[in-house]
């Protein structure tokens, strides 16, 4: 039967099906012909030719195709590297536009590469005509009807100020998860399930980030040392939910319903998000989609050499967002996951990339243009990680109003506060939340996600357990993976029995937990730091999809547990650890912050130049948040005194003056803690390395 193909129309791009059939658009501005492919069950494939050509979208629609078709696409053109052209019609393409792919790249089954293998640094400028269909995953049409029932994505959740994010791996968090179904772990479905879901909000959390869930093509060479790109800063579908973390066959469906599980239970749903880079690498690299789509429009190529890729991101490629349509295809990526997906957010991976208009960081970029002005994306939550490996690509703090960052420099700082190292000054300014970055150009403290610790690096465990990195397991003689970790083992490298050491290092997990939840700013806890989880030493485990990444559930510190959940319900109940401005140290009978001395005295300038000193206290005073509620009525709270130690001996701290409260309650304290009189002018004896929380009677 000759199949009917009538002209259809340019956008929107991708496969869209209208219940009767589908409509199918691809961009190329310098392609020369497209042919769309359709395979039937048994992989049998069937070549349309595209003879509609609008504003660089070729474009067809199909009655009686619908959910569930498989198809490709090949693209003609010349062959011409030196000039940036690489089209190759033997080469089957993913769709940039798919909503679902089905599976992982076949690196058995056939080539993938635009090149002959094995002709070294120039191999790609001889065409390889092999067929690779048979290596290529394939994109598929779909439904994309979902029962919501009550959850509407412009609802507004969780405040900025109040949210506490968990960064976790969909499959990680629940691959050894005993309470979650054997079928389900390690899926989206396992993070829907009960098992894991009472767990976060146990914890108390309000908002899970997910490492990427976009379709990942991980490296071949991963794949010839029986690793995987376990991480998935590896993507190659933009909208679709990546098809190895689905326990059903229906990935789009599955994503959907662990989005509206964990709004049901209260906690909003952060992607991890690369629009830095592709996963198909330099060069020398697979043609899996973009490079053979169009190369010249989605990728920046060097201007005088645009055979070789301007690489910001260290993985051989940089996505073109200066390209309108490279352009429209993230936003409409980022628009479709918030209105069909119902995500709270997005956490932009190497940012900094983004921002680029050609070799500087800017921040009033397009990019940042656009987003300001969508009445969809400028409501929702965007956090930058601001920096690239490009020149000038180191931005924490100069990202546009709206925008939140990672904040590399409180994680420095709070490091080496805690290993004997870090200034007061810079302490007090991150734990008070880095008005000195943020406040100048109207953003609040909530501009700053604090953190310890993130997947790329050290678990919480590790950072007070390892001075060196142990990445053996990755397969490269142990030189990947970052060297400045400001990490302090406690007198023994790795695991030991020394009970002496095991109790610092038991109060050093403690110290930065406690720190990272009573400042102010937005915290976020690593998935698994709460329990004491471990990787062995390796601080770069991007490529193991085993048991050194997945949390491991049998083992978990009960008591370190404890601490957490009790953290982050006082951060909870009491604003004066979340405001919503920046301390100014003014007040109506007491400042809003105090900071002082073991002997109860202000600091004063000496103190904060004293680069040796390792104490200090800090007075928080809940009468003076200067926030109201909605109805206009003034926001108080307790008032509280923390008292840090990073010193190698106990130190002896005096409780301030009268006027800053009259009786003084022990609430926590991460170490050994003796106060005989907690009034005014009473002394806190506050054990080596440990800090302690009190609340003003």
């Amino acid at each position: 039967m000759t199949r009917r193909v009538w002209p259809g129309q340019p956008f929107p791009l991708g496969p869209n099906w209208d219940g009767e059939g589908t409509n199918f658009a691809l961009f190329s501005e310098n392609a020369g012909r497209v042919e769309l492919c359709l395979f039937d069950d048994h992989g049998a494939e069937e070549r349309l030719e595209l003879h509609e050509r609008t504003a660089f979208n070729w474009h067809c629609y199909l009655p009686d195709v619908g959910p569930g078709q498989r198809y490709g696409y090949r693209v003609h053109g010349p062959y011409d590297p030196k000039h940036g052209k690489r089209f190759n019609a033997s080469k089957l393409l993913i769709d940039p536009y798919a909503k679902a792919i089905d599976g992982a790249v076949d690196w058995r089954a056939a080539n993938t590469l635009p090149y002959v293998p094995g002709g070294g640094q120039d191999a790609d400028l001889t065409i390889d005509e092999t067929d690779s269909a048979p290596a290529v995953p394939r994109s598929i049409v779909i439904d994309p009807a979902f029962d919501w029932e009550d959850d509407d994505w412009s609802r507004p959740r969780t405040p900025w100020h109040e949210t506490v994010i968990y960064e976790l791996h969909v499959k990680g968090f629940t691959k050894l998860r005993e309470q979650v179904r054997d079928d389900l772990r390690g899926t989206y479905g396992g993070l829907a399930s009960a098992g894991a879901i009472d767990y976060l909000q146990s914890l108390g959390v309000t908002a899970v980030e997910l490492l990427p869930i976009h379709h990942i093509a991980e490296e071949g060479f991963l794949h010839d040392r029986g690793l995987t790109n376990y991480w998935g800063y590896s993507t190659i579908g933009y909208l679709a939910p990546h098809s190895l973390y689905a326990a059903t066959s229906d990935q789009v469906r599955e994503f959907k319903g662990v989005v509206k599980a964990l709004h049901r239970a209260g906690i909003e749903v952060i992607l991890d998000v690369v629009y830095n880079h592709t996963a198909e690498g330099n060069h020398l690299g697979p043609m899996l989609s973009f490079r053979g789509v169009d190369n010249q429009s989605y990728y920046r190529l060097v201007p005088d050499d645009p055979r070789f890729y301007m690489d910001y991101t260290g993985t051989g490629n940089t996505l073109n967002p200066v390209h309108p349509t490279v352009l429209r295809l993230i936003m409409d990526s980022l628009r479709y996951f918030v209105t069909e997906c119902h995500v709270d957010g997005f956490r932009f991976d190497l940012a900094s990339a983004l921002a680029r208009e050609f070799y500087e960081v800017d921040r009033l970029s397009a990019f940042f243009d656009i987003i300001h002005q969508d009445p969809i994306l400028s409501q929702v939550k965007l956090i930058a990680e601001p920096w690239d490996v490009g020149p000038g690509g180191y931005q924490v703090g100069n990202f546009p109003i709206l925008w939140s960052e990672w904040n590399g420099i409180y994680r420095d700082t709070m490091r080496d506060f805690w290993r004997g190292r870090a200034p007061l000054r810079d302490f007090a300014s991150r734990f008070g939340g880095s008005a000195d970055l943020y406040q100048t150009d109207g953003r609040r403290p909530f501009a700053s996600v604090n953190f310890i610790t993130a997947h790329d690096g050290f678990t919480l465990r590790d950072l007070v357990s390892y001075n060196e990195k142990h990445n053996e397991a990755n397969g490269e003689d142990n030189r990947d993976g970052t060297d400045d970790n400001r990490s302090w083992d406690c007198g023994v490298e790795g695991e030991t029995d020394d009970p002496s050491v095991n109790a610092l290092r038991a109060r050093q997990q403690r110290n930065f937990l406690a720190t990272l939840l009573l400042s102010q700013g937005v915290p976020m806890v690593l998935g698994g730091d709460e329990i004491g989880r471990t990787q062995g030493g390796n601080n770069n485990a991007w490529c193991q999809d085993n048991e050194i990444s997945w949390i491991d559930w049998g083992s978990c510190d009960e008591e370190l547990l404890a601490f957490a959940r009790r953290l982050i319900e006082l951060r909870r109940a009491h604003p004066v650890f979340h405001r919503t401005k920046f301390f100014d140290g003014t007040g109506e009978h007491l400042p809003d912050v105090w900071w002082m001395r073991p002997d109860g005295r202000r600091m004063t300038r000496r103190d904060w130049d004293n680069t040796e000193s390792r104490a200090i206290g800090v007075f928080l005073n809940g009468d003076e948040l200067g926030t109201e509620t909605p109805h206009g009525e003034a926001v108080r709270d307790d008032s509280y005194l923390l008292l840090f130690n990073a010193f190698f001996e106990e130190i002896t701290f005096r409780l301030p003056a009268r006027r800053f409260g009259t009786r003084w309650e022990l609430v926590l304290a991460t170490g050994n803690c003796h106060c005989d009189r907690p009034v005014p002018g009473g002394d806190v004896v506050v054990e080596s390395r440990s800090l302690a929380l009190f609340r003003r009677l």
